[in-house]
């Protein structure tokens, strides 16, 4: 008859009560890591590496409280009372990898890190469970297989890994339209993500007539497993990044010179975001611990979801919230790009006219949105001198400016792109 079902005792280890149950197995499935550290206040991304699954089929993977023996089968299984969610089918990840082995994306979302915060505060342990089923194909017993999770404060001993990514322009608009050898505005990719450690990657551009990326493509490298990074598809380079994330959760990445975007032929182009892997220790996989190969697998930037991507249109066009109107964007006129702020002199700013515009808007602000100075001046004025401070305001940092026209009711009719100012050398 069945063993009944009883929990694990009290003093009993995990570790000991899977030896204990799965003892004479030859073929027991292992995992590694086989404790993680997630955030307790949002969603926690991680890499896992299954060994020994070849006459398996992975099935149901859940969270839960508390496990109970999983006889006949093998291995614990979740308290079917205690459980706080199921991985949804949109974000299964997982594959087959390595020798006989299977790699799992855990996409833990809020709603489970708010169950185990709420079990911990009423006295509960910070630890629970993802537990892995896999069904066997030849007959054998099933298994499940166990990673135990140990809430944090989603800081620098959590897996580096991105939780959610948007991308916009600095102007509002569903279709960006911009004519033909004019530079389109610039734009930023606004990141969360838990742990700490380097971001890496590049920008790439998908031109007129070349084939889109699927949502393969569009996943960080550090999602594949290991043999099938550097299998996707490549397309136009602008510009790489590197820089390294502080245990915040939140991070600004600024789209690269925007003189670099083409806009030589008509038609629809596609700005990609590319994270690669980087080394992470807090979400390492070894292959040799789970059985399914050697080495050290590095998942440093983990995402469980394709990254978004934007699109602008080399040509005529528009939209009512389009930048893009019959007069096209205000045109700057001086200072140039990258145009040196002169300490302790005044500057002079100039545009191009909008018959709408009853007055303008001049917004000179830091790369990250921090106001410096505005001023406005009125219809058919079309520049600006700055008083002399403006480079010891700055306190040192890089500067950009736009110019913004507005209607009698006071809204946006017109804008301009964003220009970067150079400030003076440090004596």
């Amino acid at each position: 008859m069945p063993m009944p079902r009883s929990r694990v005792p009290v003093g009993v280890t995990l570790a000991a009560a899977m030896v204990a149950i799965a003892s004479g197995m030859e073929a027991q499935i292992r995992v590694n890591p086989t404790t993680v550290d997630v955030n307790s206040q949002g969603p926690t991304t991680v890499f896992l590496t299954y060994g020994f699954t070849a006459d398996y089929q992975p099935a149901e993977a859940v969270w839960c409280r508390d496990l109970i023996s999983a006889a006949p089968a093998v291995g614990l299984r979740c308290d079917p009372t205690r459980l706080w969610g199921e991985l949804p089918e949109r974000y299964n990840l997982s594959r087959s990898s390595g020798i006989g082995g299977f790699t799992d994306i855990m996409s833990m979302p809020a709603s489970v890190a708010r169950r185990a915060y709420q079990a911990a505060a009423g006295g509960a342990t910070g630890e629970f469970y993802y537990v892995r089923h896999f069904a066997s194909k030849v007959g054998a017993p099933d298994q499940f297989v166990v990673v135990t999770l140990r809430l944090t404060g989603g800081g620098a001993r959590v897996p580096l890994s991105l939780t959610d990514v948007t991308m916009a322009f600095d102007v509002e608009t569903p279709v960006l339209y911009v004519a033909r050898g004019e530079r389109p505005p610039a734009f930023a990719a606004q990141m969360t993500y838990t742990g700490t450690g380097r971001l890496v990657g590049r920008w790439e551009v998908v031109r007129p007539g070349e084939e889109l990326p699927e949502a393969q493509d569009l996943l960080t490298e550090a999602t594949l497993p290991l043999e099938e990074r550097g299998t996707q598809r490549r397309y136009t380079e602008l510009a790489r990044f590197n820089f390294f994330l502080p245990p915040t959760g939140r991070f600004t990445l600024r789209g690269p010179d925007m003189s670099r975007l083409p806009v030589d032929v008509e038609g629809t182009y596609l700005i990609l975001l590319r994270v690669e892997a980087s080394d992470d220790k807090e979400g390492d996989s070894d292959l040799a611990d789970a059985g399914t190969g050697a080495g050290v697998v590095h998942s440093g930037a983990v995402a469980g979801f394709p990254l978004p991507t934007l699109r602008y249109v080399v040509g005529s066009g528009g939209s009512e919230q389009s930048p893009s109107r019959a007069s096209g964007l205000l045109q700057l006129v001086v200072p140039a790009e990258d145009a040196r702020v002169a300490a302790g002199q005044p500057m002079t700013f100039s545009w191009s006219e909008d018959p709408r515009a009853s007055t303008y808007r001049l917004e000179i602000e830091t790369l990250d949105g921090g106001p410096i100075l505005t001023a406005f001046t009125q219809r058919g004025v079309t520049a600006y001198r700055t008083p002399p401070f403006l480079a010891e305001r700055a306190a040192g940092r890089a500067l950009q400016w736009r110019v913004v026209a507005l209607d009698g009711k006071g809204s946006d009719v017109n804008l301009s792109v964003r220009r970067r100012l150079a400030l003076p050398a440090a004596p």
